[in-house]
């Protein structure tokens, strides 16, 4: 909905751009009736007023769960988001994909006093909602409800993380859709691209590369997804977050009769999840001839979020590739007309570092060239670095966009429990903006020359292998991927 109202306004500028003419080319500015400007970047405005970020109220219970509670009055409803640290990242590879599935039927399975099939009836006849998912790097749970019915959702949300059923059924049909998309993974190019790319970054025994298959889903029974839930759903494990239509300690004590009595889980070791320092440079091709272009990523190992120069990172990535205007974008798209698509970035994690990643789409005929085009970009970042006015320009940008990331209590509310959750300071939110303000040009091009490092990427290419400009050898030696999807061990194994 904000795209599309800021494609209005944006059209609705253009058509007044005619009238000036006829108005004399005149213009307010801030701060007088009436002034006189001969071009648009003349135009002054004031500074952006300071962003009041409501404080959420943070409780701990006597188990360690977190409470995170902020009021919202404007409508009748509540809403509870729970973060779960677990993860894919802590599966076994040989049963990659149990995260998944413990996410998917820890809802659809049921309870121990409900079926599946009656918590939805029971759901839908109050026009509530409970979803549950586990990704990469943690579990989430949410509720939504009216207000007049939110003790009840609650309990039964509690219900659903403290004693889910993991229905075998259920378990099944989760299965079945797993594999359904193991046996498509291979039809969208840039789904096979950023795939393999992790698999090349992070390597292919690190868990932020893997992949469920035929043989690791057919692995996975009930007794699987409860050894799971027990060893990772516990309360000093999760960060609860209420927004909505309550009064704090009203909801608290509602917290407390539900989940207080939930007993703290053993003492565990955070789990040391290995990934590859550094990527082998060179080519990675995939060939894939019914397509007729191709897709490419260069990358190698980005940064954490609390990394030193997070900031002037962020600015450097405004500059390379966060607008139309941004360099690889006027130049690879704009002026020389070869991507479809282009896009580029120093990608950070919460957790983890990040994969840095150039990418393009472009016809298979310009190849070679959409490919020098990227690294040539890469390497004028610090043969041609930034100026002040790019620097002014990006922060700018940033700052100016920085008010959608709070404009709304929900929003708040989930960025605190991902501050929580991953350690991170309760203000990071003011502490980015603050530091985003603070970064100045030295650092945004000390930034580029020390996270833009062409001759170290790892360059994949989707696509056919005829039609091609140039070879792909001119980039460094080449590596051919197979992509080949496994055959199941046995007929009818996934679906057990």
């Amino acid at each position: 909905m904000r795209r599309s109202l800021a494609l209005c306004a944006f059209c609705l500028l253009l058509l007044a751009v005619p009238l000036v003419p006829a108005l004399g080319a005149k213009a307010f500015a801030p701060g007088s009736n009436e002034a006189q400007v001969e071009r648009p970047e003349q135009l002054r405005y004031p500074p952006l007023p300071e962003q009041q970020i409501p404080a959420p109220q943070r409780v701990v219970l006597d188990n360690g769960l977190v409470v995170i509670l902020l009021e919202d009055r404007e409508l009748p409803l509540v809403e509870a988001i729970a973060l779960i640290d677990t993860g894919s990242r802590l599966e076994p590879a040989d049963k990659a994909g149990l995260a998944e599935l413990t996410g998917t039927v820890l809802r659809t399975g049921g309870t121990r006093n409900l079926s599946g099939d009656q918590l939805d009836d029971l759901l839908e006849s109050r026009a509530a909602t409970i979803e549950t998912s586990i990704g990469e790097s943690n579990g989430r749970a949410g509720m939504s409800s009216l207000t007049k019915d939110f003790p009840e959702v609650l309990r039964l949300f509690a219900e659903v993380l403290r004693h889910p059923a993991f229905d075998p059924v259920k378990l099944a049909v989760a299965k079945n859709q797993v594999v359904a998309g193991i046996a498509r993974q291979n039809d969208d190019p840039q789904q096979i691209l950023f795939r393999e790319l992790e698999e090349v970054v992070y390597g292919p025994d690190s868990p932020y590369a893997q992949e469920p298959t035929y043989a690791s889903v057919g692995a996975i029974g009930r007794d699987d997804l409860a050894a799971w839930h027990r060893r990772y759903f516990h309360p000093d494990r999760i960060v609860l977050g209420l927004v909505g239509d309550f009064a704090g300690a009203e909801a608290l004590a509602r917290v407390r009769e539900v989940f207080g009595d939930w007993p703290r889980g053993p003492e565990t070791e955070a789990a040391a999840v290995r990934y590859r320092e550094r990527v082998a440079p060179g080519v990675y091709a995939i060939e894939k001839n019914d397509l007729a272009q191709s897709s490419v990523a260069a990358g190698y190992l980005g940064i954490k979020k609390d990394a030193p120069d997070f900031y002037a990172v962020e600015v450097m990535n405004q500059v390379f590739a966060g607008s139309m205007s941004s360099r690889l974008f006027s130049s690879i798209r704009t002026q020389k007309g070869l991507a479809y698509a282009v896009f580029g970035q120093v990608s950070s994690e919460w957790d983890h570092p990040g994969v840095t990643t150039l990418f393009l789409t472009t016809k298979a005929e310009t190849t070679g060239a959409a490919i020098e085009a990227l690294l040539t970009e890469a390497r004028n970042m610090v043969a041609q670095p930034p100026s002040d006015e790019e620097v002014a320009k990006a922060k700018q940008s940033i700052l100016s966009s920085f008010v959608f990331n709070s404009d709304s209590r929900r929003k708040i509310l989930n960025q605190q429990l991902t501050f929580e959750h991953f350690g991170y300071p309760l203000d990071w939110l003011s502490r980015y903006r603050d530091g985003i303000e603070a970064v100045t040009t030295a650092q945004v091009r000390e930034a580029a020359a020390r996270h833009l490092r062409p001759q170290e990427l790892a360059i994949l290419v989707v696509g056919p292998k005829e039609g091609r400009d140039r070879p792909l050898s001119d980039f460094g030696p080449v590596t051919a991927l197979d992509i080949t999807i496994p055959e199941p061990p046995a007929a009818g194994a996934p679906g057990r």
